[in-house]
């Protein structure tokens, strides 16, 4: 009897996840996270890298990246000033997008310790059954956020019926959440369309503009339900809430014109 042919060239290794971390001030918070991160990848049996862009942090935010960089795959991008998080998430998926291949899959967290790693195993199953963006929503059955003030929520829920209002996405609920996976493939795709104005919004509003880019190019779109833990985040937030209602909804206005 013939042996079966072993050669089989669809059978392609399994792709790996690319974390990148946006990290300003996060001292507090980087170690714990990345400490999470690590447990969570090896007990999925994920093949993993992370990216941590530091924007021009005063306290020892590199110097952590670089102590878990000698046990972990952590490369360390840095901003010699601040930049904000539209500048640091855009070099952080730039990097990714030029390092990973079709099969590989992005994820961008926040760096204060609130999300938990663990969800990226559902994140990348959901990539895996077809989706091209998974998001972890704040507003899908089974979610739940604590630690986050009240009129923060508010504003949260009322902004997201606003964006569904203005600019629907078939899948999408939550339009403000930067924890995201993308497929890397999609992910190139993006930047070689758009090059650097893939990301361009400068603030928090950044994470709804590169949904209404990624909108356009008719990617689907899915969420997860998130369970937020501010409770866990060690020092102040660096949101202006009022400052980022008032661009995001300048955003949205340039947007539905056409700019």
């Amino acid at each position: 009897m013939n042996e079966p042919n072993t050669a089989t060239p669809w059978r392609r290794p399994p792709g790996r996840v690319i974390m990148v971390l946006p990290a300003y001030n996060e001292e507090e918070n980087l170690g714990a996270l990345l400490e999470r991160g690590d447990e969570a990848f090896r007990d999925a049996g994920i093949d993993y890298q992370v990216i941590v862009v530091d924007d021009g942090s005063k306290d020892h935010t590199a110097e952590i990246a670089q102590h878990y960089a000698k046990s972990m795959p952590v490369r360390l991008e840095r901003h010699v000033v601040n930049q904000g998080l539209g500048a640091t998430i855009r070099d952080g998926l730039r990097a990714a997008a030029e390092s990973c291949g079709d099969k590989d899959i992005v994820v961008a967290m926040d760096a204060d310790n609130t999300q938990t790693p663990a969800l990226i195993r559902r994140m990348v199953r959901a990539i895996e059954e077809g989706n091209d963006v998974v998001i972890a929503s704040r507003y899908q059955v089974g979610s739940y956020v604590r630690g986050v003030p009240f009129h923060r929520v508010l504003l949260s829920i009322g902004a997201s019926w606003i964006f569904r209002l203005t600019f629907p996405i078939h899948g999408v609920r939550d339009y403000t959440c930067g924890f995201r996976a993308y497929r890397g493939a999609v992910l190139k795709e993006a930047f070689a369309r758009y090059g650097d104005q893939f990301v361009s919004e400068q603030g928090f509003q950044c994470m709804v503009d590169i949904l209404l880019k990624l909108r356009a190019m008719g990617v689907i779109f899915a969420e997860v339900p998130l369970v937020l833990r501010y409770d866990l985040k060690g020092g102040a937030s660096k949101m202006n809430v009022t400052r980022t209602v008032f661009r995001t909804l300048g955003l949205l206005a340039r947007r539905r014109i056409g700019l």
